[in-house]
């Protein structure tokens, strides 16, 4: 099966279901992709960047300090913490932003929680000069400090979104509105593999980076395949980057850690645990939904965690079984924290922190010969405020 089918499906999941007035728009996109999909010196000039600006490949780090304590399976470390601005996000910014200048579009709009993603739009903009607004929930505005003054300083405005729940949802909602208002001029550059087709096929295309080298990496460098593959799960991309390339690997099995939330809060984002099938910003998913359909608030204690629907790739490979996706509360997140920045000295972003924590009972399970690969998605720096605050240090 292709996936996804010609109308953006991941069997029944994702698909476009958006306004009249952005559906050109997303044809246009659509048929731009294809074209740089085919093009050579589209994906050559990409790699370029990927390398010698970004900071690609990363290395693949055996965690042998972390796999001793744990004592059990053997764990294995993706570094996309040490891309150019910190996280993985950077990856697909690039993609689309040669995406945009080869449309002729001028000015970029894109939402952020965490911020990471919102400082690699503001980053590849400076790079090739578009315009830049990053809409941001002012919740998320007050726990990433450091991220907005980021974003700022490379030249982007950003603008506070002060309704709802004042983080992701409201954000991608608003970034929406902009470009159904400005849609002749404006490339709308989403973060994750979410929203109407093809945004969670091209956003998995370029974040398939990680996988790809990850799978040469691990055979190099311990003669098979992993057995695991576990990554956060917010929307998605750093996930489904690292998971798509094995799809055939059925052998390899995945699995995606969602936000639980404050532990007995009943709130969280695990959409994938907890969530029911509808449709959110343009795609059929499983979403956090009340008995009437209404979109639930959420809250994680890692920003970009914190949103009520996820990626359709993810939701299908959760019906088909190819994967299976847990939730881990905010306390065992920062735990997850402590625990690779004293064994490894590597503090981790709180979204990768929730896989590191489940990680830390799962690994013990195994045999020692079993080898789990992990994605660390992002550095720690953005989340010290919030670290510090949590942990009393």
């Amino acid at each position: 099966m292709k996936l996804p089918d010609e109308r953006g499906y991941f069997g029944k999941f994702g698909g476009r279901f958006s306004p009249e007035v952005i559906i050109p728009a997303l044809e246009e996109l659509e048929k731009a992709f294809g074209a740089a999909e085919a093009s050579p010196s589209f994906w050559e000039e990409l790699q370029d960047l990927l390398q010698n600006y970004a900071g690609r490949p990363t290395p693949l780090y055996f965690a042998k300090r972390l796999s001793n304590q744990l004592g059990g399976a053997r764990i294995a470390i993706k570094r996309e913490d040490l891309l150019h601005t910190g996280a993985h996000k950077i990856n697909n910014t690039l993609g689309q932003g040669l995406l945009a200048r080869m449309m002729g579009k001028k000015r970029i709009i894109a939402e952020t929680g965490a911020g990471q993603h919102g400082v690699a739009v503001a980053t590849v903009c400076a790079l090739f000069g578009f315009e830049c607004v990053v809409y941001m929930g002012s919740e998320d505005i007050s726990r990433q400090g450091l991220n907005v003054s980021r974003m700022k300083l490379l030249g982007a405005e950003v603008r506070a979104v002060d309704f709802g729940s004042r983080t992701l949802k409201e954000a991608v909602s608003e970034a929406i509105r902009d470009w159904v208002t400005n849609v002749r001029d404006t490339y709308y550059l989403l973060g994750s593999s979410v929203g109407p087709h093809p945004y969670p096929f091209m956003v998995r295309e370029f974040q398939s980076v990680i996988g790809k080298e990850v799978k040469e990496q691990v055979l190099k460098e311990f003669g098979c395949l992993p057995d695991y593959l576990i990554a956060c799960v917010g929307g998605g991309s750093n996930a489904i980057g690292l998971f798509h390339p094995f799809f055939k690997d059925k052998e390899v099995k995945f699995i995606g850690v969602e936000a639980g939330g404050r532990k007995f809060s009943g709130k969280g984002a695990a959409s994938l645990c907890q969530g029911r099938v509808g449709v959110l910003h343009g795609a059929k998913t499983y979403l956090l939904q009340d008995k009437y359909g209404q979109i639930e608030d959420t809250y994680s204690i890692a920003p970009g965690l914190d949103y009520p629907g996820v990626g359709p790739e993810h939701s299908y490979y959760k019906e088909t079984g190819r994967a299976e996706y847990v939730a881990i509360a905010d306390e065992e997140a920062l735990e997850g924290v402590k625990l690779l920045s004293t064994t490894e000295g590597i503090i981790p972003a709180l979204e990768p922190a929730h896989a590191i924590a489940f990680v830390k009972n799962f690994a013990s399970s195994l045999p020692q010969d079993k080898l789990i690969v992990i994605s660390l998605s992002g550095r720690g720096d953005k989340d010290i405020d919030i670290i510090a605050r949590e942990l009393g240090l």
